[in-house]
Formats: C-alpha cells, structure tokens, sequence
C-alpha cells in the first residue's frame, strides 16, 4: 500500500472511530455529569421534579415524565432491579447497552402494571433463571420515565419513582472521560478504554477491521507523524460534519418520523451517533415514536417571531395507547436542543395539558410563538423565544397505524 493510501486508511479510521465511539462517550460524560443527580454504579438517582429550561444534562428531555438513571457495572456480577406496581400509569425503564442500544425495555407495555424484580446480568454471566435479562455489555444504562398527569399528580409519581430500586455489588467511581470536544488523543484514549471494557458485538467486525489503522487496541498518540495526525485530524472533522449533516429521515407533510432502528440501531452507526448528539438515549419506535416538524430556517428551524399553528381535525386524532406532547426547544450550535425560557413556564403542550380546549367540532388548535396569540387561545399556546426554535412530537405506545405510516400528523403552518 502506498503511503497515500495509508494516509486516506488512517483518515477514513478516525472518521469511522469518532462517529462508532461517539455513544460510549456520550454516556460516560452523561454519567460524570450526574444526570439526574449524582449517585454510585449500581444505584438510582432520582429526578423529583419535571425537567425545564434549566436541565441541561441530557438533550431533548421530556417535560412528561420524572427520570430516574442508573448506571450499572455487571462485570461485578449480576443486579436485581426492581419496579413497583402502578396502575394505569405509564412507566418505562429502558435498559440500554454501552453503545446505546435499547436491548430490553421494562415496564407498562412489556412486563405490565404490577411490577417485579428482574435480574440483569452481563455477557459473561452463566445460567439462566426467571425474570433475568442478559446485556450484550457489561456497562448498562437504566432509564427510567414515570409519567406525571400535573402538578396534582407529582406527589403519587414520586411515590411510585421512589419504589425503582437496583441492588447488586457497589462500585467504584467512574473513570475520567473525554467529551466530544476533546482533542483527538484524548478523545480516542477514552474510545479506546469504553470500546475494551464493553467489546464490539461480532456483527462490528468488519466496521472495527476498517478502524484498525488508528491502532484502538493499543492507542498510542505518540507514534503518529505529522502526516498521520493531520490525516487523524481531517478525519475527525469530518466525523463531526456527518454527525450533524444528514443521516435522518426525511420529511413527510412537514415532520420527520423515526428510522425502524432508532433506539436499536443494528450497524447504522451514524444514526447512532446522530441520535446520541441529538436525541441522547432515544426509545425504539415501538415504544415511543419521536416526529420533528420541519421549520423554514436551516437546521429545520422555526423563527418565534412568527406565529404558528397546528390544528388536529376531530377524525384525526393522534393514534396513541398512552400519551402525547408536543415539546419546544431551543438549538444549540452543536446541534444540542433543550427547554428555553417562557412567560407561562410551558414546556410542551399535549394530550394532559391542563385547560386543553377543543374546539365545538371536537378539533385541537395548537398556537406556537414568542407572542401571546391572544387570551382566547393562551391555553393552547405553546410559547417560543424570539428567535429559532425545535419542535418534536412524541407519541407514548403509538397504535399501529402510526408505527406502519398509515396516519400521518397535519403539518405545522403559519398562522393567519
């Protein structure tokens, strides 16, 4: 091979490295960040309140549910985690592998009202007993979301949040991790850590070979020429243009609706670093289907000093088994999206918005902007900053015709 040729290897490496590592790297910085409070390996932290403009230690949060996050190390042994009963109400813990994907969810839709203790062992673990649930790594990240109906209902939610618990050997405190921001040496040395302690399932091995010429397995910055590191270098910043530059669905009727592998992503690993930017810890359609209205300005953005409108006809209702809200966000300049401040304090509009009204022909009307739309309509605004926002739909257990693409949300216009 020429050393033209090895120079474009080692470039594509670090681009293929950046993108596949980017997950790993994402939850770890996640995880020292504290989010939804600091807490041990092996151990819930609990989130007592719902999230708003000042939680910014995970993209797009969901003002809906109260989170509750644990970070689990089974290469100790295996742990027992334990949901209590509850009800009707909506109650998800998403079991997500290092790299992000959904391998088990637990919950409403899948192991039902009343609860239970479930073991989570690693993939080293032998034997088989009831209630166990095996993780393709021995790193884990369980999310949990316990729906709230209100401020009336936040004391009953906590009570049910406080009964998630998680028992199994205590661990030390996590490792210094790189950001995405990292220089590259840091960056990779950190890749290269997270990608030893949870190994590539078999099915990356091809995806890891073309990696190879970064040297993950033995990372060593040093021995790179300037030549190399420059291609190192290209490579990266490549990586962080595919990362916010395509990848996605695209838009039907104005809204982006979720790729089959979101929250399992298989080997689209640059839907996978997209949505660890983007949409950290997304659930699988099947559990939740996450659709993005498509705005004027780039990035898909709306302008808030326009004013908005999203109307649902009466025969048209959203098709959903639980919940849904309508969320607003502010973007970031890397790509990042959270809660922005408002008059009202309204961080999403849906389904159990309080003084919701629908029109006498059963419609909805939705009004969206950073102006008031008028005190007949204020219960139905959903208020925006004076400058580009985000809005994503989510729908909780979607019924059929909105998972196979039969119905279709109305599109977001301008308002008269």
């Amino acid at each position: 091979m020429s050393d033209a040729a090895k120079l474009d290897a080692l470039r594509e490496a670090a681009r293929l490295a950046w993108l596949y590592a980017l997950p790993l790297i994402e939850v770890a910085s996640t995880r020292a960040r504290g989010f939804p409070a600091p807490s041990p390996t092996n151990t819930f932290g609990h989130l007592t309140q719902l999230a708003d403009h000042t939680a910014r230690g995970i993209t797009t949060p969901n003002n809906d549910t109260l989170y509750s996050s644990a970070h689990l190390d089974l290469s100790l042994g295996p742990v027992e985690l334990t949901l209590p009963p509850s009800g009707d109400r909506y109650v998800s813990v998403a079991l997500m592998d290092a790299y992000t994907n959904n391998f088990a969810i637990l919950g409403s839709r899948t192991t039902g009202r009343d609860g239970g203790t479930f073991r989570i062992v690693g993939p080293a673990e032998g034997g088989v007993s009831p209630n166990q649930v095996r993780s393709p790594t021995p790193q884990v990240w369980a999310l949990a979301r316990v729906l709230v109906d209100g401020a009336k209902d936040m004391a009953a939610a906590m009570a049910v949040q406080a009964g998630l618990t998680v028992r199994g050997p205590v661990a030390g405190p996590p490792l210094p991790c790189a950001t995405r921001d990292a220089p590259w040496q840091d960056y990779f040395a950190s890749a290269a850590r997270l990608i030893a302690e949870n190994p590539p399932p078999a099915t990356d091995l091809a995806h890891v070979l073309a990696m190879g010429p970064l040297g993950l397995d033995g990372f060593d910055p040093q021995r790179f020429s300037s030549a190399e590191i420059e291609a190192i270098e290209a490579g990266v910043a490549k990586a962080k243009v595919d990362v916010r530059s395509g990848g996605g669905p695209g838009f039907i009727d104005g809204w982006s609706y979720p790729q089959p592998g979101l929250g399992d992503f298989g080997q689209d690993y640059r839907q996978r670093a997209s949505v660890a930017l983007g949409g950290l810890a997304a659930l699988p359609p099947v559990e939740a289907m996450y659709m993005r209205a498509r705005g004027p300005l780039p990035r898909a953005l709306f302008d808030g000093r326009e004013s908005w409108h999203l109307h649902f006809p009466a025969d048209r209702p959203l098709p959903i088994h639980s919940f849904w809200s309508l969320s607003l966000y502010e973007a970031t300049p890397d790509g990042q999206f959270f809660f922005t401040d408002n008059p009202v304090n309204r961080y999403a509009i849906g389904d159990r918005t309080e003084g919701l009204r629908t029109n006498a022909d059963g419609s909805l009307d939705i009004w969206i902007g950073s102006a008031s739309p008028g005190p007949d309509r204020e219960s139905n605004w959903l208020p925006a900053p004076d400058g580009p926002f985000a809005l994503f739909m989510r729908a909780y257990l979607p019924k059929p015709e909105l998972l196979n693409g039969r119905y279709r949300l109305p599109p977001v216009v301008a308002a008269d």
